[in-house]
């Protein structure tokens, strides 16, 4: 693994602590009550002739996509984390899956984490977005129609709240970890000035880039698991990696990470396996990767293959509610310079031009939220020496490895596309260094962005934690 390349500024952030307002989402769990855990699985696949986030669905596979998680419960307002296999939840879609999950569990949403794994067979939901195109006389909202959003939001509040109604006592919580060999590889390939010279896409032919070092990666897949004495209730894993094998397919799929967990959930049936993707923007599996439809079996066994060995090194302990603790705190991402609220309004009301209004909406979405006042919550799940980031964004993983050099004493993980609204988030010295992820296309927060979450992640993974 190569040495970690992080910006002047994040070595900054590392070096001394901001001052901060946290809000303390309480004490959870204060009292020595026993830990009690519930799970939830539901199947949030599109049907024949649903728009997805590129194609409409043509034939539905054997694999499901899958909205999947945990609700904890102890003397305190129950956890919730949820992992969906869709592109993205956005704006005030990502509000309505917390509000809804918050509902369900009988907590409150700043209690509520709600990830995807960014597959792109799969849909892309964004009230806002879809608000905006039907003010502005849109009748066809494409991959922003929320019929699907709104018929999973109502399953999922049934789901959860029957869940909730039989939960496992937890006794211990484990963790374990891996590499995960010929996965990962960083897609930003620089040249002897530090700029981007070419980027390594998920998919990559060229043979010349794929000769290219893997680069700075996080290579650990962490297992977080819970259990009852001897019996696994819930396996929650987290690996920074963009998740396209191939896609554009119309069929909704999983892809590799989805297959690895499958994989997984084999292995040990009576534990429900949640996956979560890291601080993966930066990275995909490109040097291993052109394409081909079987290297999407390659690369989930691979993953599944470190997953297993992260399982085999697992450490218990016995846990108590006591143990367990909830921090968030509230962020106000800088907004891209580059946004212009006139000229996305224009082209969104470009009626004779849907390509040009869906692709100017989010980005319009996103700044109206911004202009409002809107805070994004990262939270933290604290269980004995395990700690758990939930970021937004298609994070770089610059920060996954960062919270980790933090606290080297703590067994750190992180799982970022919470919402997916700002789009891909570069570290503050990667805006200057070119490249597609940072761009004016992909990324809609400013470079001081990089200084606004190490502040919040320096806060909530400080020595006192």
């Amino acid at each position: 693994m190569n040495p970690v390349s992080v910006s002047e500024s994040l070595q900054t952030v590392l070096r001394r602590s901001l001052p901060l307002i946290v809000l303390l989402c309480g004490a959870c769990c204060t009292n020595a009550a026993d830990l009690r855990l519930a799970t939830f699985d539901l199947n949030v696949t599109p049907e024949v002739g649903q728009q997805m986030a590129y194609d409409p669905v043509r034939r539905v596979d054997e694999l499901t996509l899958r909205c999947r998680g945990i609700v904890l419960l102890g003397s305190h307002r129950p956890i919730v984390l949820c992992a969906v296999d869709w592109i993205g939840i956005a704006n005030e879609s990502h509000d309505r899956f917390r509000e809804t999950l918050a509902t369900a569990a009988g907590t409150d949403i700043a209690h509520v984490a709600v990830h995807t794994l960014h597959q792109h067979d799969a849909p892309d939901s964004d009230l806002t977005s879809e608000s905006l195109l039907l003010d502005a006389g849109h009748t066809d909202t494409g991959r922003y129609d929320s019929a699907l959003t709104r018929r999973v939001l109502l399953q999922l509040e049934e789901v959860v709240r029957e869940s909730c109604s039989s939960p496992q006592t937890i006794t211990h919580v484990g963790f374990g970890s891996a590499e995960v060999i010929d996965v990962a590889s960083n897609r930003r390939i620089m040249d002897e000035n530090g700029k981007v010279k070419a980027v390594r896409y998920t998919a990559t032919r060229s043979a010349e880039l794929q000769a290219e070092p893997a680069g700075v990666i996080d290579p650990q897949v962490s297992l977080l698991s819970f259990w009852n004495a001897d019996e696994p209730v819930a396996v929650l894993s987290y690996y920074a990696c963009h998740p396209q094998s191939y896609y554009r397919t119309g069929i909704p799929s999983p892809d590799f990470p989805g297959i690895a967990r499958f994989i997984r959930q084999q292995a040990v049936p009576a534990a429900l396996h949640v996956h979560f993707n890291g601080a993966g923007g930066n990275i995909g599996a490109g040097k291993y990767n052109d394409g081909s439809p079987p290297n999407r079996v390659r690369l989930a066994l691979r993953l599944a293959e470190g997953m297993g060995k992260a399982w085999e090194s697992t450490t218990r302990i016995p846990i108590t509610a006591e143990d367990v603790t909830w921090r968030s705190v509230p962020v106000a991402l800088p907004p891209a310079r580059h946004l212009d609220e006139q000229a996305l309004r224009d082209a969104v009301s470009s009626t004779d031009d849907s390509i040009s209004a869906a692709n100017a909406v989010d980005k319009l979405a996103w700044l109206l939220r911004c202009q409002a006042g809107h805070q994004i919550d990262i939270g933290m799940l604290a269980i004995g020496s395990n700690r758990v980031l939930h970021m937004p964004g298609e994070l770089f993983v610059e920060y996954q490895l960062a919270a980790k050099a933090l606290r080297p004493d703590l067994q750190v993980m992180m799982a970022a596309y919470g919402d997916y609204a700002p789009g891909y988030i570069g570290t503050e010295i990667a805006y200057g260094q070119g490249g597609y992820e940072t761009s004016d296309r992909a990324s809609d927060v400013a470079p001081e962005v990089e200084r606004v979450l190490m502040q919040a992640v320096k806060m909530l993974l400080g020595d006192h934690n």
